[in-house]
């Protein structure tokens, strides 16, 4: 289980394996910490509880915090549509071409003033914070921002040249805003930040084991994108499975009918789950679905 970083949370439900009360349509599910094992693969088992899934007519949507660019990790997996939520609910993208050529599908732009209304609050309540900014081709970040990510910056700057107008970037939607502090624990550096900056401005969230929060525009969430996905095919909540076990799972796993926390997830995310599944590494989405296929 993940360390609770000093902030209290309510206390987890016990394990659960009850069955969703309506027949499942479509299986949400988070990557890292939740699909994925912790060396960032997906296990056989996995792979064939998905193709299984979407053989029996259950579609599967992956549900992430990753830029389009980094999901790679499930280009083995693409059994059916091959629909992926990334950002945070920032972008619907058909991942069919490959991670190097992603179709944005939709895009939910945090804008550039709302970024840098947040950059000015963040720099005078949590001094030493550094940002990056990702935008729909690339990532571009401060020179203090730490290398945290997978792949090198599209340009160096601070933040409020990132997002001025006239950059060669400025074209390329802003899909979230990233805020590093060094010295804050993480859960402090999300509540201090989203109490200063106020969802009416912004969505405030993160799953890093570090303090790196993850800035969405106002309202913008993978639970508020996944709803919009599901009206679209007319799926209700109630015909959905989702897992996940960071604190930008939590709006998912409350608009699910049916939601399942991993047994390594962050206890505010144990507390919010209606159910309980076993651990990334021991492969708790293919044995959820699994059960779910075998009660058809």
């Amino acid at each position: 289980m993940r360390e609770n970083d000093g902030v209290t949370s309510a206390s987890p439900r016990p394990w659960t394996s009850a069955s969703p009360t309506l027949p499942t349509r479509l299986i949400a599910t988070d990557l890292d910490g939740t699909l994925l094992r912790d060396d960032k693969s997906v296990s056989p088992r996995t792979v064939a509880a998905l193709a299984a899934a979407e053989a029996a007519g259950i579609a599967v949507f992956f549900v992430t915090g990753r830029p389009a660019r980094w999901m790679d990790v499930v280009s083995a997996v693409l059994h059916g549509h091959g629909t992926a939520i990334c950002g945070n609910g920032a972008a619907v993208v058909d991942l069919h071409g490959g991670p190097t050529a992603p179709r944005f599908l939709t895009v939910r732009e945090l804008t550039a003033p709302l970024a840098l209304g947040v950059v000015e609050t963040l720099r005078e309540v949590a001094p030493g914070t550094s940002f990056a900014v990702e935008r729909t081709g690339g990532l571009h970040h401060e020179a203090a921002y730490p290398p945290l990510q997978l792949d090198l910056a599209e340009s160096v700057a601070p933040a409020e040249k990132l997002l001025a107008p006239g950059t060669d970037a400025a074209d390329q939607p802003v899909l979230k805003l990233l805020a590093h502090h060094p010295g804050l624990a993480p859960d402090v550096f999300l509540a201090l930040a989203r109490a200063a900056v106020g969802e009416d401005r912004a969505n405030i969230t993160r799953s890093s084991p570090t303090a790196l929060l993850e800035i969405s525009g106002p309202g913008v969430s993978k639970a508020s994108t996944l709803e919009l996905c599901c009206a679209e095919q007319g799926i209700s909540p109630a015909e959905v499975v989702a897992f996940g076990d960071m604190p930008n799972d939590i709006e998912m796993l409350d608009w699910a009918g049916t939601s399942y926390a991993m047994g390594n997830a962050h206890p505010d995310v144990l507390a919010a789950a209606s159910h309980l599944t076993t651990g990334n590494n021991d492969d708790g989405v293919a044995t959820v679905i699994e059960r779910i296929l075998a009660e058809r």
